[in-house]
């Protein structure tokens, strides 16, 4: 199994999974014209996409994805809270999931999980093939059994990293906003992030991306000060709003192989 991103962060999001034949895009929150620029970057034509799966209704997830699916008769998944909001309801082929029950795309099985988040019916998924799994954990306010429960034994995850507290309490954000954002229903930060790290199988972890990564609230060295403790430099990779991340390879024995140079991203310092 191998995944990469199209671009992380509040200004759009991408992530591709693929295996063998099947490759699937989970959330498309760009333009069409900058999402086929991204794609093409990863060496990837959009007639290649089996599907879509969205996570929820918010534009930094969706805003592309209509576009996209129409043009290229891509089937999209989504929750029926996500589909009863309508900005979808002009792509012909939806199909609506539910939490824990498991849909297979080609050589894919997606398993979407419910969290809390301020969206109407949101999921995160995780997505397994040959042996292997890989979770995408992202927006959501806080962790619950259920998501740990279900994130238990991935081989590659990426995870949320949105904000360091302290900086988000004294940052530019006004009142209201930073309430939603450390809030239960908000987004994960540095800290929470950890605490999950600690509930799951990190020994089977080979690859560990932090993702969603607020330019505002967080900063690189203070995801580091959390994460380090629990996973070791080497698996650590981070996702960034401009790029993404680089093509990931999984494999059933041993550590993950990069197809690029990714550690260069880890140096200290503000994102």
């Amino acid at each position: 199994m191998q995944f990469s991103s199209i671009g992380s962060g509040s200004k759009g999001n991408g992530t591709l999974i693929r295996s063998g034949e099947t490759l699937l895009l989970i959330d498309c929150g760009f333009s069409l014209k900058e999402t086929l620029a991204r794609l093409a970057a990863k060496g990837v034509s959009p007639e290649q996409l089996d599907a879509i799966f969205v996570t929820h209704e918010h534009g930094d997830h969706i805003n592309g994805v209509a576009a996209l699916a129409r043009r290229y008769q891509i089937p999209v998944y989504l929750s029926a809270g996500t589909r009863y909001v309508g900005k979808l309801s002009k792509v012909a082929q939806l199909q609506t999931i539910a939490d824990a029950s498991p849909v297979v795309v080609g050589e894919i099985e997606v398993l979407p999980v419910a969290v809390p988040h301020d969206a109407r019916e949101p999921l995160q998924y995780l997505f397994h093939s040959g042996g292997l799994c890989i979770g995408v954990l992202t927006d959501l306010g806080c962790i619950t059994r259920h998501v740990v429960d279900h994130y238990q034994q991935c081989d590659g995850l990426l995870l949320e990293c949105n904000h360091d507290p302290y900086l988000l309490s004294t940052g530019p954000y006004p009142p209201s906003l930073k309430g939603r954002v450390g809030g239960n229903y908000g987004h994960l930060s540095n800290q929470q992030a950890a605490e999950l790290l600690r509930l799951v199988d990190r020994e089977r972890l080979q690859r560990l991306v932090v993702a969603h990564i607020s330019e505002q609230n967080n900063a690189r060295e203070r995801v580091l000060e959390q994460l380090l403790p629990e996973v070791d430099a080497e698996r650590l990779v981070f996702a960034d709003q401009g790029q993404g991340f680089d093509w990931i390879t999984l494999k059933e024995a041993g550590m993950a192989r990069c197809d690029n140079t990714l550690f260069g991203t880890l140096s200290l310092g503000g994102n």
